[in-house]
């Protein structure tokens, strides 16, 4: 095998191992953003969740009277 060849046959090794490389790393970085996306809701769904408890909150205490009466 002369020496262009086994070059040739490096970089296309190479490149193959780059190729999977790079599958691996898109299918992590789409697991990733699903996952982040999912997190994304959770917190507003936690954030309306605890708006509308501060909100319940606030007419029970505008409902109670002072405790000097």
């Amino acid at each position: 095998m002369s020496d262009l060849e086994a070059r040739v046959n490096d970089l296309e090794s190479r490149q193959a191992f780059q190729d999977d490389t790079i599958q691996a790393l898109n299918i992590t970085i789409v697991k990733q953003q699903q996952l982040i996306d999912l997190l994304e809701r959770k917190v507003q769904l936690l954030i309306k969740g605890h708006n509308e408890l501060l909100e319940q909150w606030r007419e029970i205490e505008d409902n109670i009277p002072p405790p000097h009466y």
